[in-house]
């Protein structure tokens, strides 16, 4: 980073910042969208500029100011990216909200965002009519946080992550995972697959303020996702292994020209070794990026596909100065192989305040944090993940992590996509349950034969004893699955 760049992290709002480029690049692309029926709308810098000023103007009319949360109840759209650039604009905090869930459990959330204005899709017109207003003389502001990210955490209480850094624009939040192994080309040509409520879908909005060009997908569809690629020439993108599975299983992938991806990101869970070595097949180890972190930016690890193949499983050793430490319940730090909570500590780490009734993490005296999940660190420092603590089940006494069985479960040529869960069994206390989507609607595996397949994969303990069909698994737009919803419909 040049003495200028240094500076101007210090002093430019990400308000001067949009200007700043509409100013230097009027003409010059910085948002594809690519609607559901395929249709495309570009957006320049300078269009940008125009309509986030246009929009600010609007939300200022009703009643958004200063330091103030806007609530954004929309799908992957230009409007969406329009109203975070606008609510910069006015200093106020854009919060994406997931609008993909029951009308009880958004208003829920909308309650504990507490937003003056709040952003769905019946507003879309509006968003729109405001290309007809004049482009208001906005003031230069600083949004006291950079943005807010809603979750329904492990436990399915809301909650909204604050983090404290303010909306100031920084390069460093753009730096490509990809640059700690050698120097990454820019700009990038990025894909957003996932929701931008989720912050790996924010997060592009970032990497749009440093120059990067963003080509964003309403909601991912595998096939489009080559699509994309192969016609604009995409360079990057961050994925779900859900998604990396779609990808993967279309039938004409290994034909489809997959070469300007520089590098991807996989995130969210770890990734199934098979589907690790299917990537490696399509586009190189050196191009698969996996990474392990939280919205609340407590910490991140990453490595390279070369690097998994030698430490297969792991999601990789801190990154940007991030310390791992492994603990067990009463705190105690457990030694390299044995499995306990993981807790993480960054240098860079910000801090982060929950809206709502989230318990905050728990953390150490000397700064360490944990979001909940367990793992282990091998000899050479690498970290393996191997579920939420909320997620483990204990069956006869002995801990199952789901994650470990719907890894083994998911090479099975009939299945399609599994989850794993505890159910209460007057027996075990809970028994392993496999929910399994079959390849092949028409024609599902056996019960007996998917439990033979896991007794020839896991230990005893860890085979499901019962196994149940679905039509689909009840994912989110962000191919996230809700384990207690779950359990819930099938008597807890």
């Amino acid at each position: 980073m040049t003495m200028k760049e240094e500076a101007e992290v210090e002093t430019v709002s990400n308000a001067r910042r949009i200007r700043r480029l509409a100013r230097e690049r009027p003409d010059e692309e910085a948002l594809r969208h690519i609607a559901l029926d395929g249709g495309e709308s570009v957006y320049t810098w300078g269009e940008l500029d125009r309509r986030a000023a246009q929009l600010a103007g609007g939300l200022a009319a009703r009643g958004l100011g200063l330091g103030d949360r806007l609530g954004l109840g929309l799908r992957n759209s230009p409007q969406f990216v329009l109203a975070v650039l606008a609510a910069w604009k006015l200093g106020a905090v854009p919060v994406p909200v997931r609008w993909d869930l029951p009308e009880w459990e958004l208003a829920r959330l909308r309650e504990a965002v507490g937003a003056p204005v709040f952003l769905d899709p019946a507003d879309l017109p509006w968003i729109d009519a405001t290309a007809d207003h004049a482009v208001p003389d906005l003031p230069d502001a600083v949004s006291p946080r950079m943005n807010g990210i809603c979750s329904s955490g492990s436990t399915g209480t809301p909650k909204i992550i604050l983090g404290a850094r303010p909306g100031l624009y920084d390069p460093v939040l753009a730096t490509p995972l990809a640059e700690r192994w050698g120097p990454v080309p820019r700009p990038q040509r990025i894909l957003v697959i996932a929701p931008m409520y989720h912050a790996n879908g924010f997060a592009t909005i970032f990497s749009m303020l440093t120059g990067d060009r963003l080509v964003v997908l309403e909601k991912f569809d595998a096939a489009r996702v080559v699509d994309v690629v192969e016609r604009h020439r995409i360079t990057n993108f961050t994925a779900t292994p859900t998604m990396l599975q779609r990808i993967a299983d279309l039938p004409d992938v290994d034909s489809r020209d997959l070469s300007s991806i520089v590098w991807f990101t996989q995130g969210a869970a770890p990734m199934p070794p098979s589907l690790v070595h299917r990537w490696v097949e399509l586009v190189g180890a050196e191009k698969i990026v996996m990474a392990y972190g939280m919205t609340e930016g407590i910490g991140i690890t990453a490595l390279r596909g070369d690097e998994w193949l030698e430490h297969e499983g792991s999601v990789g050793r801190g990154l940007r100065g991030t310390e791992i430490r492994i603990l067990d319940e009463d705190g105690r730090q457990l030694p390299a192989g044995e499995i306990g909570d993981i807790y993480l500590r960054s240098p860079v780490y910000s801090g982060y305040e929950y809206l709502g009734d989230a318990p905050r993490m728990p953390e150490t005296e000397d700064g360490f944090t944990s979001a909940g999940d367990m793992g282990r660190l091998d000899d050479d420092g690498y970290l393996y993940v191997v579920d939420r603590r909320a997620d483990l089940i204990i069956t006869g006494g002995a801990n199952v992590f789901p994650a470990e069985v719907e890894t083994a479960l998911i090479d099975h040529p009939g299945i399609a996509d599994v989850v794993v869960v505890g159910l209460r069994d007057p027996e075990w206390g809970r028994r392993v349950h496999a929910i399994v989507q079959p390849a092949r609607p028409e024609a599902p595996p056996a019960p007996e034969e998917v439990i033979h397949y896991a007794k020839g994969r896991l230990a005893a303990y860890k085979v499901p004893k019962t196994v149940e069909f679905v039509e689909a698994i009840p994912r989110s737009e962000a191919t996230k699955v809700n384990r207690r919803a779950l359990v819930t419909v099938r008597g807890g």
